[in-house]
């Protein structure tokens, strides 16, 4: 069948890895201006971060496990050459996708005041209003996403994930400066802010449907072409799709719940008025904004290493693939750990100078996340290791574990008025660490050789720690020769102090990765392009 241009699986998985990141540093262009003071600040923040854990629990309840399922659907039948039963495809899952949207977005649009206050934030209702259309968009959109794929092109579906992020970021950006600069209420600015997401999302369905009418026009049937009923089709999409998105949105579900959870018990057990826990509570999605950072780093290494323990494990070679499952644990702390020390240890400076004005409590809340952080990403690894051996629904009890755990920690601890916010980024470090020792249990019982934990955390563990010295150190210093009269410093010189010092860092911790031994060769074979890397670092082979 001809059509847009395919891609190979490695061609395909570089260009998502590379669109993820531009994606997600567009995302968090977005959204830091929106928590200056100037903008949304840290009660408008609030309304903000309110809104869009509703839409994101919706949205991947309502698309998660579609796309794949369709991709996976127009795969088969375009290799057995059977462009009519493409078309319906396409066409059934599209009109099951805009069903289901559709009935979301009318259930944010009639029912936006009571999921707001449902949420403990009634405030918040005009930004669900303005956001209910995209849900409806981003589910068209999917069915074109997934038909690409389905024909092995990754480009658009790359290409309009750029478009929809760069429109959000313009348009949200640009409404929300215009309505806070006429003083028209936080909840009239953080509704402006996050249309921005509704535009955006319209303008990637735009050129998704552009894009296929141009590439991908309707054939006539093959020789042995079955289109098949829309009914066998529409129980085939939906038995593929339903595991897949119900797996996926469990973890949305306890964001969303830690949501309701955290403002709720702020106000009725802690005895904050609305507005003070509005504020609390912007501010800690703030922090959950840098402390996401590390994350956005470890998917495109879990892109490449499920090929690569799926393949040993095929042909049956168990001890190989506990070695890459080991490697890919050790890179993981290789790459996130000196990120969650950096902010751990950095906390201050780089809160203050990124959300120059905000509520004091910010920092201790980035500094427990940095701890966070960490966990995140391990139990990411661990989650697409066991994907890649085939055990899809152990990652489920792990995450039920943890987020049993988190809603526990939270419960008591947001709710007593000594610790009040503080006790949530305590819950995450608990919810994931939880998780990670879930995960841990099932790789041993999972793999022929369990990961060893000394070899996968010992010289990531030393290196950070001599790395974090050198970052806490060069700080210290340099804010005694700027300080003036013991006065705070401003917010430049905080920033040039902060940047200094996070190069420092960078320099020492690639000596000790070296002088440690931390990172092999056999490691970089794991990454894209990581044999060059390593020819460039000079690394040492693991077996020599």
């Amino acid at each position: 069948m001809s059509g847009g241009k395919k891609q190979n699986y490695l061609h395909g998985a570089a260009i998502m890895t590379g669109t993820t990141i531009i994606v997600k540093m567009v995302a968090f262009l977005y959204k830091i201006p929106l928590g200056s003071m100037r903008l949304l600040g840290d009660e408008g923040f609030a309304h903000f971060t309110v809104a869009y854990n509703i839409y994101g629990f919706i949205l991947t309840l309502a698309t998660a496990g579609f796309p794949v399922a369709l991709s996976r659907m127009i795969s088969v039948a375009d290799a057995r050459e059977q462009p009519a039963r493409v078309q319906r495809t396409f066409h059934v899952a599209m009109a099951v996708l805009t069903g289901i949207g559709g009935f979301f977005t009318l259930t944010m649009l009639l029912f936006n005041r009571q999921l707001a206050a449902v949420m403990g934030d009634r405030e918040a209702a005009l930004s669900i209003a303005a956001l209910a259309p995209a849900v409806v968009i981003v589910c068209a959109t999917s069915a074109y996403r997934g038909y690409c794929q389905g024909r092995g092109n990754m480009i658009p579906t790359a290409f309009g994930q750029v478009v929809e992020e760069v429109g959000k970021l313009i348009i949200g950006l640009s409404l929300a400066w215009v309505i806070a600069g006429r003083g028209l209420g936080l909840a009239r600015a953080s509704a402006g802010a996050i249309f921005g997401v509704t535009a955006g999302a319209l303008a990637a369905l735009t050129y998704m449907a552009l894009y296929k009418r141009r590439n991908y026009p309707s054939l006539g049937a093959g020789e042995s072409d079955d289109p098949g009923s829309r009914a066998s089709i529409t129980r085939e999409f939906l038995r593929i799709g339903i595991p897949i998105a119900l797996g996926a949105s469990v973890l949305s579900m306890f964001n969303l719940l830690d949501n309701a959870l955290c403002l709720n018990r702020l106000q009725s057990a802690a005895g904050f008025r609305p507005q003070a826990a509005h504020t609390l509570y912007g501010v800690y999605g703030k922090a959950q904004t840098l402390y996401n950072l590390p994350s956005y780093f470890i998917t495109p290494l879990t892109l490449s290493v499920v090929p690569a323990i799926a393949t040993a494990l095929t042909h049956r070679r168990r001890d190989e693939a506990g070695e890459i499952a080991e490697s890919s644990l050790r890179i993981a702390a290789l790459v996130t750990m000196p990120m969650g020390v950096g902010l751990f240890v950095l906390a201050g400076p780089i809160f203050r100078t990124i959300y120059w004005g905000s509520n004091p409590v910010g920092p201790a809340l980035l500094r427990m996340l940095g701890i966070a952080a960490f966990f995140v990403c391990m139990s990411m690894m661990c989650n697409a290791i066991l994907q890649a051996a085939g055990k899809e629904r152990l990652p489920i009890i792990s995450i039920l574990i943890g987020g049993a755990v988190k809603i526990g920690v939270n419960w008591v601890l947001v709710g007593d008025p000594r610790v009040n916010i503080t006790g949530a980024p305590i819950g995450s470090i608990c919810c994931f660490a939880a998780m990670c020792a879930a995960d841990y249990v099932f790789l041993c019982r999972t793999l022929s050789r369990r990961p060893r934990l000394r070899r996968v955390l010992g010289a990531p563990m030393l290196s950070c720690a001599v790395m974090g010295l050198a970052a806490w150190t060069a700080y210290a210093l340099l804010e005694r020769v700027l300080r003036h009269g013991g006065a705070p410093l401003d917010r430049m010189p905080m920033a040039a102090a902060m940047l200094i010092a996070i190069a420092a860092a960078v320099a020492v911790y690639a000596v000790m990765i070296s002088v440690t031994g931390a990172l092999t060769r056999e490691d970089m074979a794991l990454i894209p392009h990581g044999e060059k890397i390593g020819d460039l670092l000079r690394l040492k082979s693991a077996k020599k």
